[in-house]
């Protein structure tokens, strides 16, 4: 059956519509205009395309880590959905052999079924520096293995981000990870800039959660978080809570970067789309403190942000149209993930993936989500 929503509003990722229909049928776009036959529902608000979020720990009560299952991912998908979500990449905390091994397997049945929401998989680690660990475990830090090469490079688990620190992977296994379609991400790393250079050079696509568990921007020592920004063709992940990153070092990073190499990703814990308020990690105690998670030593411990939060800091922030806040949580890390042909912005062909927003004092609200052309709200 066709459908067509006539939107008040369309953002079609590049340009703003009024009274703009759009038509899908069988979880794809096929028409602008009306279609004869077609089901037409009128929505109020701005329809834009589904947020693509690149690092989501957990949500809906459930941590990856800990239920690594198919309902872990469909607690998941429904939670970020209320915040127009609408595909994820579940990431696994640096932890055991066996538990990536699951990870794994539990990601390829759900490529395999075609489950909603879910486009692949991010492994945060266990590849990384004990010094920029953060709440990671000191336990399961380790080299990279034959073993987990051979994970990492498997064709069934749909998009895949391994983050690593450079000065613990070598230059060529992340060419290896880039040769098997592993995108490879900078992060929980003490690198200096030439081994950080080097490991971009190699093929390595991103930096995860920039500024945080990385080697700091000095003046006679750039570090990764120096070629980060002067890097022009890698993408910078910012979890924009106001608790991770100073809005004025945000700004800062985002005016640094080309335009459209700055996304946004909410690192978000188990606490999202539920009435948690704490929980255990690793032999961490974990306690949501307003809109922050730390840890009982004070450290922070992921985030409880949700991408429509996002989207309002960044206007607020670092002061970008509502159009480029937008376009940061989703055709931005659409291209990072080189999908953008078919999401994270409206066009023939493309997926039915829609967030419909509401505005409200000032700051936007999800109203209702999308997902291959079924509302999930």
């Amino acid at each position: 059956m066709i459908t067509t929503l006539i939107a008040e509003q369309l953002f079609d990722g590049q340009s703003l519509h009024n009274n703009r229909p759009v038509s899908f049928e069988d979880g794809k776009i096929i028409s602008f205009d009306t279609v004869q036959g077609a089901h037409e529902t009128k929505v109020s608000g701005l329809l834009t395309a589904g947020f693509i979020d690149t690092q989501v720990n957990g949500g809906g009560g459930y941590l990856f880590n800990h239920q690594t299952t198919i309902p872990t991912l469909k607690a998941m998908v429904k939670a970020h959905g209320r915040y127009g979500t609408s595909a994820l990449l579940p990431t696994l905390i640096t932890s055991d052999l066996s538990t990536l091994h699951c990870a794994a397997d539990v990601i390829s049945q759900a490529i395999s079924m075609q489950l909603p929401g879910v486009i692949g998989v991010h492994f945060e680690g266990p590849h990384i520096s004990v010094p920029k660990k953060g709440i990671h475990s000191t336990e399961h830090i380790r080299q990279l293995s034959k073993r987990e090469l051979e994970l990492y490079c498997r064709n069934d688990l749909g998009i895949k981000i391994v983050t690593v620190a450079p000065e613990n992977v070598s230059v060529e296994t992340i060419k290896t990870l880039v040769k098997n379609q592993v995108i490879v991400c900078l992060g929980h790393s003490n690198a200096s800039y030439e081994q950080t250079q080097a490991a971009l050079d190699a093929g390595a696509r991103g930096f995860t959660h920039l500024f945080n568990a990385m080697s700091p921007l000095t003046s006679r020592e750039p570090n990764m978080i120096g070629a980060a920004l002067l890097d022009k063709t890698s993408w910078c992940g910012l979890i924009l809570d106001g608790h991770h990153v100073h809005p004025a070092a945000a700004k800062l990073a985002t005016l640094a970067k080309p335009k459209g190499k700055m996304m946004l990703v909410t690192d978000s814990m188990s606490t999202i789309g539920s009435d948690q308020s704490e929980f255990e990690f690793d032999g961490h105690k974990i306690q949501l403190s307003g809109a922050k998670l730390t840890s009982q030593t004070g450290q922070l411990a992921g985030s409880a942000l949700d991408m429509i939060t996002a989207i309002n800091h960044a206007e607020t922030m670092l002061e970008v149209t509502l159009s480029e806040a937008l376009r940061m949580a989703s055709l931005y890390p659409a291209e990072f993930l080189k999908i953008a042909h078919q999401q994270g912005q409206l066009s023939i062909g493309a997926n039915a993936d829609f967030t419909l927003l509401s505005t409200i004092n000032a700051g936007h609200h999800v109203t209702q989500t999308w997902i291959g052309g079924n509302p999930i709200l």
